[in-house]
């Protein structure tokens, strides 16, 4: 069996149960960075054979990962931080285990965007994860575009060295929106700063950040102003037949369309 398992984002105490028992029962392990990993793993007194699992060299393990599954062999596959895949290698392995045919499980944990979402207060019924934006000005211009009129939360991934350009680069986009900065999330100096985007974020910037901002204002609908009446009224003079004209108004109004009926039945 092979189990993409969390890690801990910061502080070394938030790792499950199932996550140390994962750990301690694989016959090797593979992480993105075995220097970092190691420190995880002596913590809690594991010792296993450890291979890198990066970016440059993912096919590379996804082959050895197979081999070894065939050899009957437990396999754990970590990051150096949070959940495997998200944003952080792990996706190319899963692709090949399932082309494979070979069956994988999820042993789940701390995940820095949710958490930042939570410390952010910004609205969270509704987000989007992006990640972290392309280096090239024009690639990262032409992907927030994509997202300009998102009417929810979006969560970004960013370096330090990256803060200030992509504060930039979102303004540039979205125009003006409120956001924060998280950082140093469950250790210490653990930080969730609100700025918005057009007076940018002040200070030296330190560490990985989450940036969470807040989606584009939901367009008005004029016809929401109208009675519920003259609004099915409107879509019928518009072409619809009654009972698509009472269901567009309700998604309108976001009511259930049976609150609407009586206001149509001498239409």
């Amino acid at each position: 069996m092979v189990s993409f398992v969390a890690t801990p984002i910061g502080n070394l105490k938030d790792i499950s149960l199932r996550a140390l028992e994962a750990l301690r029962s694989a016959d090797v392990i593979f992480c993105e960075d075995t220097r970092h990993s190691l420190k995880l793993l002596n913590a809690y007194e594991i010792k296993k054979p450890l291979c890198a699992c990066h970016k440059f060299n993912e096919r590379e393990a996804s082959e050895k990962i197979i081999s070894a599954v065939g050899e009957g062999k437990e396999v754990a596959v970590i990051s150096d931080a949070g959940m495997p895949v998200i944003s952080d290698p792990g996706n190319t392995v899963a692709k090949a285990l399932k082309q494979a045919g070979i069956q994988y499980t999820v042993i789940p944990g701390a995940n820095a965007f949710l958490s930042a979402l939570v410390l952010s207060a910004l609205p969270s019924d509704r987000f989007a994860f992006i990640g972290f934006l392309p280096d090239k000005a024009g690639e990262r211009k032409k992907l927030l575009e994509r997202y300009k009129n998102l009417d929810m939360t979006m969560c970004f991934h960013t370096a330090p060295q990256d803060v200030d350009r992509d504060i930039s680069s979102m303004y540039g986009v979205f125009g003006d929106r409120k956001a924060c900065a998280v950082r140093e999330i469950t250790k210490i100096h653990e930080q969730a700063v609100p700025f918005t985007l057009a007076e940018g974020l002040a200070g030296e910037k330190r560490g990985e950040y989450v940036l969470i901002v807040e989606g584009a204002e939901k367009p008005v609908n004029e016809l929401n102003s109208l009675t519920e009446r003259e609004h099915i009224l409107r879509y019928m003079q518009g072409g619809m037949d009654k009972k698509e004209a009472v269901k567009q108004t309700a998604r309108d109004r976001g009511v259930p369309k049976s609150e609407l009926y009586k206001f149509s039945i001498d239409l």
